[in-house]
């Protein structure tokens, strides 16, 4: 499905977060956020997946969610939110207690759902047993086993250590290249948007209005290889540029406040 945000601005009382935002993820595509800190991201991505009602403008899809999907929209959040009652089969399952399926398509989709993240092994542990980067497994997990059309994902790698973010971004790519759909990434990290993403849009400091939209024209498969090392030091460098001077503005409008 396409996501189209049309007009979007947004107000939280007399702060303006987001102004007149147009911006269109395409079906099948990875389009990551980023921008300075308090520039709206995380309000966009609520707004994108109806958890925020815009103060104006409209948010639209187009086409069909594919056979199988339960939940047009979900989310994937930096905290991994998993009931520590719950195994990690439990944890799976929850977003399936609120659909009419029955015994056999419910594991059907858990098995598939753990076969993706790496998780068949860790099916009966507590996440108390795990690992960050296992528990953020299982929420991905969770979020995929409703095969969702479009995926929101709010920073989800952020609280992670640097090899527990490479190892998952990995999975991450692995994953999404098996099972369709269209994703909507917000980030901090530029490294981590330039990874995972064939788009980028870069938001100006509050009110977030849309500066520019970045194409990463590499394969995915050949972004970490020697070579292309020249054009991602380039795009990170133009990528910097469009946030630098507006990070630094923003970061001292939070000191002051």
């Amino acid at each position: 499905m396409e996501l189209r945000l049309e007009g979007v601005s947004h107000r939280y009382g007399k702060l303006e977060a987001l102004a007149d935002i147009d911006l269109v993820v395409a079906a099948g595509e990875t389009l990551a956020l980023i921008g300075p800190s308090g520039c709206g991201k995380s309000t966009l991505l609520a707004i994108a997946g109806g958890l925020l009602q815009p103060s104006a403008g409209v948010v639209s899809v187009r086409g069909e969610p594919d056979p199988g999907c339960l939940n047009p929209f979900t989310y994937i959040f930096q905290d991994f939110a998993l009931l520590p009652w719950r195994t990690v089969a439990g944890n799976i399952a929850l977003p399936l207690e609120h659909h009419a399926i029955d015994a056999r398509e419910r594991a059907e989709r858990i098995a598939s759902a753990l076969r993706l993240t790496g998780l068949e092994d860790f099916a009966s542990a507590f996440p108390r047993q795990l690992s960050g980067g296992m528990r953020q497994r299982v929420g991905i997990a969770r979020a995929l086993v409703v095969r969702p059309a479009v995926l929101l994902l709010d920073e989800p790698l952020s609280a992670l250590d640097a090899q527990t973010r490479e190892l998952l971004a990995e999975d991450l790519l692995a994953i999404w290249s098996r099972q369709r759909g269209t994703r909507l990434y917000v980030t901090h990290n530029l490294h981590e948007a330039l990874r995972l993403a064939d788009r980028v849009a870069v938001l100006s400091r509050r009110p977030g209005r849309l500066r520019e939209i970045v194409t990463i024209d590499i394969p995915v498969g050949e972004r970490s290889a020697a070579h292309r090392a020249p054009q991602i030091a380039e795009l990170y460098q133009r990528l910097w540029s469009l946030i630098a001077g507006e990070a630094r503005a923003a970061d001292r409008e939070m000191q002051d406040a």
